[in-house]
């Protein structure tokens, strides 16, 4: 049985031709800012490729009765008034498969890294969001790595978890340190840029080269010089990508960095086309092409090939105002948000996340029950330390529960901060949330005791790796291991004085 794709793509050549030889040639009327009016295309359907005389490459996105808007891709530089115009019957797309990845491509799937063009089966941007018969409670865990999201506000895979914060505070660093985790899990992920400078771009790729997580990452990259017709494609090709390790029954995650900027590339095409301008200048179905892209991250059920996509769309706010339009319309959709804040950034607390501004609406039931006894409670406990911590910075006198509770926090904040690209593993944030909530380093001050429990807990996984028996979703450390990790704990103790 022939190819699909190839069938596809003899039919809209051979269509091309009949459209030639009948005369049904569209030509262009006025072309300006990488738009292009067209009339003559009665039959082009919408989002179609078009071909201009010129060789440039477009893509029909605004159909009326007198003519076809076009969103020029490629060669919009060539395109003038009067030139001929084809429809080609194809619909935008790329390669996908595993050949991609470690690869830096284009939304349609040209290199953009001096390598040869992939020679994957190729998928359109735009696809369906699996129907709701065949997906599945998301249920089982995606460790980021980052303790401060594991245990307070953990993510299941299939989860759309929206990163939101100002500029510059951390969201594509903890993008990428979640990506990283992923390697030794061999999680397929997909990093998306949209509207990004190239520097920025070739910066991300060297810093996935760096702590190894490239080899199992696909890049796709929209540069901030582009058209914004490849702009607003980016994130539907990104998703095209990880659906296809979805569908085989993986685990993938993918990035969108950042859906601020896919908005602003949507309104200036919409506008350049003529849409009526609604809040904000943007048009009325801004909502609806973010929340069909998010539909496409899921978790998929057994007999659809049990496979998952975990979504981790980021978007930029202005002054920490989260209820700007953008952003409002991303937080209704996702499954919950990391927000990051600046202030936070400010003291160096990274990565910045604010606990008690960030949720986590379904990966509660996600997360692994040992983490899930060790951090229980950790949100209050951090939140009423904060309120302390502000009572004590006006001189009051405590009791001694408010003193340890304030030790414990000042503890608990200095675990939580993290450096870059350092995974903190399950059994090594549950022996530190344990070690803080038995009370066995109060004495010690907060630095040396965050280095000494993260020491001691990588020594106790080298020592003895089955001390914590069997780790997953229902069963926890097994045995007197609590005991075992005093004592080791005291005899590193012992040994420092």
């Amino acid at each position: 049985m022939p190819d699909e794709d190839v069938v596809r793509r003899i039919r809209g050549v051979v269509d091309l031709e009949l459209r030639r030889a009948a005369r049904l040639r569209g030509a262009v009327v006025e072309v300006g800012d990488d738009v292009a009016r067209v009339v003559g295309l009665p039959a082009c359907g919408a989002d179609e490729l078009v071909v201009f005389d010129s060789g440039a490459l477009g893509m029909a996105h605004e159909l009326s009765p007198t003519h076809t808007g076009v969103v020029l891709l490629q060669g919009a530089e060539q395109v003038r008034s009067g030139d001929g115009v084809d429809a080609v019957g194809l619909l935008p797309s790329l390669p996908v498969g595993r050949e991609l990845l470690g690869r830096v491509l284009d939304p349609l799937g040209r290199p953009r890294d001096d390598r040869p063009p992939p020679a994957g089966k190729r998928q359109p941007v735009f696809r369906p969001a699996p129907a709701l018969s065949e997906r599945a409670p998301v249920d089982r865990p995606l460790l980021t790595g980052v303790m401060v999201i594991d245990a307070a506000i953990p993510i299941g895979r299939g989860q759309r978890q929206l990163i939101v914060g100002d500029h510059n505070v951390g969201k594509t660093a903890l993008a990428l340190d979640i990506i990283a985790a992923q390697v030794p899990e061999k999680v397929p992920c997909v990093y998306v840029a949209i509207g990004q400078p190239s520097s920025r771009v070739q910066g991300v790729r060297e810093q996935l080269e760096l702590c190894g997580a490239l080899a199992g990452t696909v890049v796709i990259a929209s540069d901030a010089g582009d058209p914004p017709g490849l702009q607003y494609l980016a994130p539907y090709a990104g998703a095209t990508v990880a659906e296809h390790f979805r569908d085989a029954g993986q685990g993938a995650l993918v990035v969108f960095d950042d859906l601020t900027k896919h908005a602003d590339a949507y309104r200036e095409l919409a506008l350049l086309l003529g849409r009526p301008p609604g809040r904000e200048a943007f048009p009325g179905d801004i909502f609806y092409i973010h929340a069909q892209l998010l539909e496409r991250a899921t978790a998929l059920s057994d007999a659809s090939g049990g496979g998952s996509l975990t979504a981790f769309p980021i978007v930029e706010t202005t002054e920490s105002d989260i209820t700007a339009y953008i952003p409002t319309n991303l937080i209704s959709i996702t499954d919950g948000q990391l927000y990051l804040d600046s202030a936070l950034f400010a003291r160096n607390q990274l990565p910045a996340v604010d606990v008690g501004r960030s949720v986590s609406r379904v990966g509660g039931a996600a997360q692994p029950a040992s983490l899930r006894a060790a951090a229980r409670n950790l949100r209050i406990v951090m939140s009423r330390f904060e309120a302390l911590e502000a009572l004590t910075r006006v001189g009051l006198d405590v009791d001694p529960s408010t003193r340890e509770a304030l030790v414990r926090g000042h503890l608990l904040r200095e675990l939580l901060r993290q450096p870059r690209f350092t995974v903190r593993t399950l059994a090594e944030q549950v022996f530190a949330l344990t070690a803080v909530s038995e009370g066995w380093l109060d004495a010690l001050p907060p630095e040396a005791a965050a280095e000494t429990v993260w020491a001691v807990g990588r020594q106790a996984l080298a020592q003895s790796p089955n001390l914590f028996g069997e780790w997953g979703q229902t069963r926890g450390p097994q045995g007197d291991w609590k005991q075992q990790l005093k004592l080791l704990l005291e005899r590193v103790l012992e040994t420092e004085r």
